[in-house]
Order: structure tokens, then sequence, then C-alpha cells
């Protein structure tokens, strides 16, 4: 009989990196082009307003090129969280299966994921044609909208039958998975939230306090 997992479930962007992806995607398009989606970005994760009356707009006035995808999945490893890597190295020795859940871009973190020994990614699939110019996102993936995360959390539940599940992330996004987990972590080395550290289980400032928190 097969053991169920331990799964500990992570954010991407400012929790395993420093940088939000899609304000890297506006950067390589200009100063305007930043400030408008840097100013939509941070609205969303702060809750003020939904995620989904942002998501498609923020990647129209983008149109990523697939070339800059690949610059961003750079920078994220270039900017990953320091103790990140070790963290995952000791909390996989004790059992745990390390996944990520992102509102953000599975082709952009898939390099991170690689570099943090992550086998599994739940994001959001951007679409180009053989130029490598942008054709669409997959709107239909759950994390494009707000309570996207405890739907995925819920399904993952259900096809891994896990024997505990740990959320750690730093936005109002991953706040709303506390009640589809035992333990929902905040996370504010990079953009502390009071919100998130108001309602979070425990608040912690670098990866490497959560192992000593998931002991037991």
């Amino acid at each position: 009989m097969t053991k169920s997992p331990k799964l500990v479930i992570f954010d991407c962007d400012s929790t395993l990196s420093a940088i939000e992806g899609i304000d890297e995607l506006a950067r390589v398009r200009g100063p305007q082009v930043f400030a408008a989606v840097e100013a939509m970005t941070t609205a969303a994760m702060e809750g003020k307003i939904a995620v989904e009356d942002v998501f498609a707009r923020r990647l129209a006035i983008i149109r990523p090129r697939r070339a800059d995808v690949a610059a961003v999945g750079r920078l994220y490893v270039e900017r990953v969280e320091p103790t990140a890597l070790a963290t995952i190295v000791e909390l996989k020795a004790a059992g745990w299966t390390p996944l990520i859940l992102s509102g953000g871009f599975r082709p952009i973190i898939a390099p991170l994921a690689a570099h943090l020994g992550i086998a599994r990614v739940e994001a959001v699939d951007l679409f180009f044609d053989a130029a490598g110019n942008y054709t669409g996102y997959d709107d239909k993936f759950p994390t494009t909208r707000s309570g996207g995360k405890p739907e995925l959390i819920t399904g993952l539940k259900r096809e891994l039958t896990p024997a505990r599940v740990v959320m750690v992330g730093d936005g109002v996004s991953d706040l709303e998975t506390k009640p589809v987990v035992d333990l929902f972590v905040g996370f504010g080395r990079y953009t502390p939230r009071a919100k998130v550290k108001a309602g979070a289980h425990a608040f912690i400032n670098s990866l490497a306090e959560l192992p000593a928190l998931l002991q037991g």
C-alpha cells in the first residue's frame, strides 16, 4: 500500500523567488507598461481588486514573447530565495513532497522548479506561434481567478489523498487556501502583507524557518 504523501505547497512569486514574474515581463516592455502592470499586480495581491479583473488585462498590455519568457525564467533562478534550495532538500528528507502552485506562468516557473528539484508545477500556460509571438493563455486555469488556489488544492487532495497539506505564500490568493489546508504559513521576506500576517496560522520571513514548523 502506497503511503499517503505529506504535501508542502509553495507560491512562487515573492516566495520562492524575489520577483513577480508578470511585473518583470512588463519591465521588458518599457517603464510605462511596467508601472501600469505593477500597480495592478500589487492591488490584486493585497486583495483590493479581484485577480480575474486584472489577469487578462495585464497580458493584453504586455503581449510577452517567448524570448521574454526565457529571460524572466532565468531571473527567477538568479533571484531565488536564499534558503529555498536547502529548505526543500531538508523537507524532502523529512518525507515532504514539494509542489508549486502559482497564479504565474508555467513556462517561466519551470527553470526555477528544476533548480529546486520540484517535480510538479500548477500554473498558467502561455501560448505562442511558431515565431515566438504571444497568442494567448489558458484562461480556464483556476489561478486566473479568485478562489482558484483552494479549488486546485481540493483537487490535489482528491487525487493524492495526502496525510497533511501545508501552504506557504505571501499573497491574499494564498491566504484563501487556509480553509482547505492543515497549516497556512504566511511569508514576508519580500512583501509582508498585514492581511496575510493577521490571517496566517504562522508567519515566517525566511524559508529556513519552515522545517522546524513542520516537525511532528
